[in-house]
């Protein structure tokens, strides 16, 4: 199964929160690396240090949680360095965006996660948005979660 997780997804392998039992089991179950964009990067990188920010982690856990995803990503265990074609998938969110966005309500960073997947070939869409599921579902990948 070729799937692609959005930012929820991963910010739930590195910071405890309700949907983390989840998506450890279910990337215990799969086996496989996760596509990590540089999308990705910036999007889960900055939800650690957003929740200091908000105060659910402090700086040291932040600073924890930034390297395992960096030996995670060394690795290749738990995220793969994905490249990705900007100008495709940006071109893929718009028509997406323009097909569906006024009846879901999702965001361009959301459009953009969905438009990757499809790019990518994903079968599977993996994310706890509910907007970004439908999105998904819409655009005709199966979600999880």
């Amino acid at each position: 199964m070729k799937v692609y997780a959005d930012s929820s997804f991963i910010v739930a392998l590195y910071l405890q929160q309700q949907s983390s039992i989840s998506a450890a089991a279910f990337m215990q179950k799969h086996g496989q690396a996760l596509p990590f964009t540089p999308w990705h990067r910036l999007e889960v990188r900055n939800a650690i240090r957003l929740a200091v920010f908000h105060k659910l982690i402090d700086w040291r856990q932040s600073k924890t949680q930034l390297k395992q995803m960096e030996t995670d990503l060394h690795d290749e265990t738990l995220l793969v360095h994905t490249p990705v074609d900007w100008v495709s998938v940006l071109r893929a969110a718009e028509k997406l965006g323009a097909a569906h966005a006024e009846h879901i309500g999702c965001r361009s960073g959301d459009l953009f996660h969905v438009a990757a997947a499809v790019e990518f070939g994903a079968e599977t869409f993996l994310t706890f948005d509910e907007r970004q599921s439908k999105m998904a579902k819409a655009s005709g990948l199966s979600v999880k979660f």
